[in-house]
């Protein structure tokens, strides 16, 4: 005689298939008779108001607002300068440290206290530690930077 060519682990696997078949089965027939004992109102809607908040109700239309699609602005809004006081490009400030042999430095702001870096790409003059200098700032990679630094 021939042994079954099902093992026990297919026959345990289709016994759960079964299962799952017969419990969704019941569920879909629950669902059935749940919604003929409630009037069979089907799915509720959810409405968004003017504000953006979910109501039961329908939105007023009055209370829509007419946008025109000139005037909706994509991108990143201009910049209004009328409040921003106008600042000293040129600032003063001393050498706290320089390496002649590496080829940069930091200066220290007389005004705010804030150390900037300065590299030799950046020099007007020769500088040395302590030297009194004036300089303008520039974005770097990592912060601020020293530039056009010449002695006073």
């Amino acid at each position: 005689m021939a042994k079954s060519q099902q093992t026990f682990n297919k026959i345990e696997k289709e016994k759960a298939r079964a299962k799952k078949r017969e419990e969704k089965k019941k569920k879909k027939e629950a669902r059935k008779a749940e919604a003929k004992e409630s009037g069979g109102q089907g799915i509720q809607f959810a409405y968004v108001d003017h504000n953006g908040n979910l109501t039961d109700t329908p939105p007023n239309p009055e209370d829509k607002i007419k946008v025109k699609a000139e005037s909706i602005e994509i991108g990143i809004p201009k910049r209004d300068d009328s409040n921003i006081e106008e600042i000293d490009p040129i600032r003063k400030g001393k050498v706290s440290f320089y390496d002649n042999s590496k080829g940069f430095g930091f200066i220290i702001d007389t005004e705010d206290n804030e150390k900037y870096f300065c590299h030799v790409s950046g020099l007007l003059d020769e500088i040395q530690e302590n030297d009194k200098v004036q300089f303008e700032l520039e974005k770097g990679q990592r912060g601020m930077n020293a530039v056009r630094v010449k002695l006073i």
